[in-house]
């Protein structure tokens, strides 16, 4: 049986990780073991990392809300549970913008906050 050189299908594997790898540093970019590796890693931490931004975020506007909440006297957690009281439903990300984008508007639903009942 004669020997299986590598052909096109080969070619065409090898291009697509050195197009994947393009903008790699060193031989990561030009020689095809180290770009596999590389492209492997970057994908596996790609694929860690989209969840690791949401959790992040998540974080970020907890603590946006909390720094906004505190100039009218409550804490994150106080304001989230008369929100929840008073039946506001708006999501952590939209009560940020607000905070930082619409301070007036943030306000108005703090002093909503406010009056409900404990």
């Amino acid at each position: 049986m004669p020997r299986a050189k590598g052909g096109f299908k080969t070619r065409r594997r090898r291009n697509k990780v050195l197009k994947a790898a393009k903008g790699f540093r060193g031989a990561k970019s030009r020689l095809i073991r180290n770009a596999t590796e590389a492209v492997k890693r970057g994908m596996r931490n790609a694929f860690a990392h989209r969840k690791i931004r949401k959790r992040e975020f998540r974080g970020l506007w907890q603590t946006r809300i909390g720094a906004a909440a505190r100039q009218y006297g409550l804490s994150y957690s106080v304001l989230t549970n008369r929100l929840k009281q008073a039946q506001i439903s708006i999501n952590r990300k939209m009560l940020s913008e607000l905070a930082i984008h619409h301070p007036e508007a943030f306000g108005k639903v703090v002093e909503i906050a406010k009056g409900v009942r404990v």
